[in-house]
């Protein structure tokens, strides 16, 4: 039997490391709040083949909050109960600046997605992605170019919240926001996404690639068939490249006919 005074003292030692490792691991969640890191990667379980399995990957990282707060956005059936969910958000600092919250719309299973990469001021103050001179662009590309009415698709963005002046969207914003967008896209689960522009290319296919070399090739994003094109804020400033955008368009019409035959 070992001595009382030895077991006193290796029970000391092991809160003192204990305390040590508590200290550590709250220091270190401290500095992912901080950050505004909110979400911890999970490893993948696979749950079966097919469309399980994907999912699992695209929301991967979700049910894991470390801060539990997105809990009812990663349960929500419903894209009404994810709006419901995310609420009067104020997981980044984007909330301070913003007039509305700009979620989404159009059909809520929608076999086309197109995802831009946030609201500007028109947005932000009416509340609907794309309803500026560009978004009048984009309803153009879908109405007259696709021969779809607007509510027949669904339209969304990266991030929810207005950046100020319109700048690109930071990484811990990106990162508190990205998951509800993942989130959208599976309960749309549409057959394509067309990504418009440079930073939503690039944020979903986790890319530094150009957008003029990502544009016009398919991509896969969780084992949805992805179009990267240039943004329609792009082309009013470059009208010549709208021939390009249109050989894009063609081949997802093209591939949206072969998978509904």
């Amino acid at each position: 039997m070992r001595p009382r005074a030895t077991v006193r003292m290796d029970l000391e030692n092991d809160r003192e490391e204990l305390g040590k490792m508590v200290a550590s691991l709250r220091r270190q969640v401290d500095w992912w709040e901080w950050a505004g890191i909110r979400f911890l990667p999970r490893s993948p379980v696979a749950k079966g083949a097919g469309d399980e399995k994907a999912v699992e990957d695209l929301l991967g990282g979700t049910e894991g909050d470390l801060f539990s707060d997105h809990a009812a956005a990663y349960r929500a059936r419903s894209l009404h109960e994810l709006r419901a969910a995310i609420g009067d958000c104020r997981r980044c600092k984007l909330w301070s600046g913003r007039t509305h919250i700009v979620f989404g719309v159009g059909n809520p299973k929608a076999a086309l997605m197109f995802v831009g990469e946030g609201p500007g001021r028109d947005e932000d103050l009416q509340g609907e992605p794309f309803v500026g001179r560009a978004g009048q662009l984009l309803t153009d590309i879908i109405t007259k170019g696709m021969g779809f009415k607007r509510e027949d698709v669904y339209i969304a963005n990266v991030i929810k919240c207005r950046p100020p002046e319109n700048r690109n969207p930071e990484p811990d914003e990106v990162e508190s926001c990205e998951p509800f967008l993942k989130k959208q896209v599976d309960l749309v689960r549409p057959k394509i996404i067309v990504a418009l522009g440079k930073f939503a290319v690039q944020t979903l296919l986790r890319s530094k690639v150009p957008i003029t070399r990502l544009r016009g090739v398919w991509h896969d994003y969780h084992g949805i068939k992805l179009m990267p094109t240039f943004h329609p804020a792009y082309l009013l400033r470059n009208p010549g490249d709208k021939k390009l955008v249109w050989e894009d368009i063609k081949n997802v019409l093209k591939e949206l006919k072969s998978l509904s035959a």
